[in-house]
């Protein structure tokens, strides 16, 4: 059927809602080699991709998309199962990854052999196995918040939840030289975050561990944070709010985003719901980054 191509695996492809897309590779990831998603239609769906060396069984796939439907609430979506070519998929990605301007930002790939801005923070990083290049609107978000909060005070002690490949938690490190924590719920991102922070000379202000977020064991062993930022999804950052709230020291500001615009409203109202209080808002492509504050402005002890 596929004489004369050389496969390097499947790929099992279906597209839901941002929320529950995190349900169906968490469902995907005890059976692929690896899962990844990314945004389609403006942000309004997301597309699940799980890899696989051999072509996986429909009868075993199936039950398990069904499972993670019902666990996200929602109707069980179809989904293709098609080979892959034998292709250098990483190289292509790499490729595709330009620099970025976001504030004082900027952030490069390894391989880039320009002139960083002067007075420019410049970040090199390479997309690999870990989610996060700072080409999408959250990540972005996220950098200029920081930027702006760069101008004004100089935060003590900081959190990086749901680090990625920590190039946010490498970006306070370099503009607060800071103690920066980063604490993902994936081994490889922490792993990914530790080789990033000693490429970018902040191995030294940056720790990471792994653990379910604010469960992470590390976590209890840690006073309260003057800055939080948290990249994550709607769904998750609500239900986080009261732990957030209570690792957040009094006038202590978080940076939340990886939500649509539409979910602004009841992102900020679970928020609310634990005093804190909005202090700015901002999109890119109908992205939502948002600053809040809890009480009155101290620096944490």
């Amino acid at each position: 059927m596929f004489a004369g191509v050389e496969l390097s695996g499947w790929v099992l492809e279906l597209e839901t809602s941002v929320d529950a897309a995190p349900t169906f590779m968490n469902a995907l990831d005890e059976l692929a080699l690896t899962v990844s998603s990314f945004e389609i239609d403006n942000g309004k769906f997301w597309q699940v991709s799980a890899m696989f060396a051999e072509m996986p069984d429909y009868d075993m796939l199936a039950p398990v998309i069904a499972r993670a439907a019902a666990s996200a609430g929602v109707k069980v979506p179809e989904f293709v199962v098609k080979p892959l070519e034998a292709r250098d998929w990483l190289a292509e990605n790499r490729a595709s990854f330009q620099p970025i301007h976001a504030g004082r930002f900027f952030i490069h790939p390894t391989f880039y052999e320009g002139q960083p801005p002067a007075g420019s923070r410049a970040i090199a990083l390479d997309a690999a196995t870990a989610f996060g290049s700072g080409s999408h609107g959250t990540t972005k978000g996220c950098l200029l918040a920081l930027d702006r909060i760069a101008r004004r005070r100089r935060p003590r002690r900081i959190l990086d939840m749901g680090c990625g490949s920590g190039i946010l938690a490498i970006a306070a490190a370099m503009a607060w030289k800071r103690p920066v924590l980063a604490v993902d719920i994936d081994d490889e991102a922490v792993r990914v975050t530790v080789e990033n922070a000693r490429r970018n000379r902040v191995g030294n202000l940056l720790s990471a561990a792994s653990g379910p977020g604010f469960d992470a064991p590390v976590m209890h062993r840690q006073r309260k944070f003057d800055l939080i930022v948290a990249n994550i999804l709607a769904r998750p950052l609500i239900s986080m709010a009261p732990a957030l709230t209570r690792a957040l020291c009094p006038g202590g500001e978080v940076v939340l985003s990886g939500l649509l615009t539409s979910q602004e409203n009841q992102v900020i109202a679970a928020y609310r719901a634990q005093g804190l209080a909005l202090v700015r808002r901002g999109s890119i492509n109908d992205w939502s980054t948002l600053l809040l504050r809890r009480g009155r402005t101290v620096q944490a002890p």
